[in-house]
């Protein structure tokens, strides 16, 4: 991460309505008890997506664990460094999934700030979410935030 990532004055969203039914929110190490099950319901799916480039999630990995890795992404948040917004029914029951925000590459510096951006939802996740997420996100990332480009490694946009 470079300290020019980002504007200085830039605020990060601390929740999104992506419908009427779901929204988006920072995630934190509090969202163990709905972020366990949701990432080892669906390890096989993520470890074919994410294993080889971020060794995640392992098929071993505990509760204490993944409190930890959560508590890394809302502390990275805080400092800007790259952002982890978890997929949340109305009720906060359950985790439908997360987006990640992470700086580009330095050399997609350039003009300005660059992100990769990846995300996942869950095999049970309600009708229509999944392609509600891919819809949103790139308008999201457009509207809201300061990225003159977005980077999509794991190929949700292409």
């Amino acid at each position: 991460m470079t300290a020019t990532w980002l504007p200085v004055d830039f605020a990060h969203p601390l929740r999104v309505d992506l419908s009427d039914s779901a929204h988006l929110r920072p995630i934190s190490a509090d969202d163990v008890d709905i972020d366990m099950p949701a990432v080892m319901g669906n390890q096989a799916m993520l470890w074919a997506k994410y294993g080889d480039a971020w060794g995640w999630p392992p098929t071993t990995m505990t509760a204490d664990e993944d409190r930890e890795d959560l508590g890394r992404h809302a502390r990275e948040m805080v400092t800007h460094e790259s952002f982890n917004y978890a997929i949340l029914p109305s009720d906060e029951s359950a985790l439908y999934g997360c987006i990640y925000i992470d700086p580009a590459e330095e050399s997609a510096h350039a003009r300005g700030p660059a992100a990769e951006v990846s995300w996942w939802t869950t095999a049970d996740a309600r009708d229509g979410l999944a392609s509600t997420v891919r819809a949103f996100v790139p308008a999201w990332l457009a509207q809201g935030w300061p990225f003159v480009d977005v980077r999509y490694p794991f190929g949700e946009v292409g």
